[in-house]
């Protein structure tokens, strides 16, 4: 376990397909794409998200949690925070949820403006979110 400050820190763009997954040092304030993991109805395989957990050993996870404009939550913040438990549940790391409404919109925004999505595949774009979702928390 690190000082605070020291973190390291793994965030989570959770989706009913896909999961993209980042990983960043509190102390240098900003993430990497790590990866992208398919989910079948928002379940991942959990043995692959344990791989990745055993191999960074972050000290906190950080999981997207995509409210309403109007801070109203919906079916989708439900499964995120579920997953956010799972997870704490399974692998007992601490989780912390964070605001994401504009990290999708966002890493897509950068995606097209680096060359678009056909050089990057979806990947890029929730992998990206990830890193978005973790620099959010970064910044709070």
């Amino acid at each position: 376990m690190h000082e605070a400050g020291q973190r390291r820190v793994m965030a989570f763009d959770f989706g009913t397909r896909r999961i993209g997954i980042a990983v960043g040092q509190e102390m240098l304030g900003r993430g990497e794409p790590l990866t992208m993991i398919a989910a079948r109805d928002g379940t991942p395989d959990w043995a692959q998200l344990e791989k990745l957990l055993r191999e960074w050993r972050p000290d906190l996870v950080v999981v997207g949690l995509p409210l309403n404009m109007d801070d109203s939550e919906n079916e989708m913040c439900l499964r995120a925070r579920k997953f956010g438990k799972r997870l704490h549940g399974r692998f007992h790391v601490t989780v912390e949820m964070v605001d994401e409404r504009l990290t999708s919109y966002q890493a897509k925004g950068e995606v097209m403006a680096a060359g678009g999505s056909r050089n990057y595949g979806r990947d890029g774009i929730d992998d990206r979110a990830a890193v978005l979702i973790l620099e959010t928390w970064f910044n709070q």
